[in-house]
């Protein structure tokens, strides 16, 4: 049948042929491949993307373990009986500030899913100077039984002593009990 054509139409033919076997193996065998390889490579990029946030998670996880731990030995540390009220009272005394109490408000509260307690004192100091309030404050936080000052408010009074202005301040301090 090829025979039968002419020069020209044997050319044209062998062109309509190889047009048809460059679609064929485009579409069926170079595009898949490079399909797959673009898969493959978001697949990659993707994986990596995860490795490294489970890494950063990783790290995340040690570092609250870690700080877990070491509230585990400070609370063992504790003294037994430790109650935030009475360390309170006993640090305002230490610092000079006793006198100045206006008045403690102890309350507890259940941390939901935790075996913790958060126990809250509120308490007002009225009359003081701040190089009187500082030394508290400074006692409060840097205390070795994971205590700390979750809120604090500082106003004038508008009196007067030889140091200075007066000043009133109501501080809630906290802590976990197991």
């Amino acid at each position: 049948m090829i025979g039968k054509l002419n020069k020209r139409e044997r050319i044209a033919v062998s062109a309509a042929i190889a047009v048809v076997l460059v679609f064929v193996v485009f579409q069926f065998i170079v595009t898949p491949y490079r399909e797959k390889q673009d898969r493959l490579a978001r697949a990659f990029q993707a994986k990596t993307e995860a490795l490294r946030e489970m890494k950063t998670l990783k790290a995340e996880y040690e570092a609250l373990t870690e700080k877990a731990r070491m509230s585990e030995v400070k609370f063992a540390r504790r003294d037994q009986g430790f109650t935030l009220f009475s360390f309170l009272d006993r640090l305002a005394s230490e610092a000079g500030v006793k006198d100045h109490i206006t008045y403690m408000k102890p309350s507890k509260v259940d941390d939901k899913d935790t075996p913790y307690r958060i126990s809250l004192v509120e308490m007002k100091l009225q009359d003081i100077t701040m190089k009187q309030l500082t030394p508290y404050l400074h006692k409060v936080e840097t205390s070795p039984n994971v205590v700390f000052i979750r809120r604090m408010s500082i106003t004038r009074n508008g009196r007067d002593d030889a140091s200075g202005g007066l000043i009133d301040a109501v501080l809630q301090v906290e802590t976990y009990e197991i």
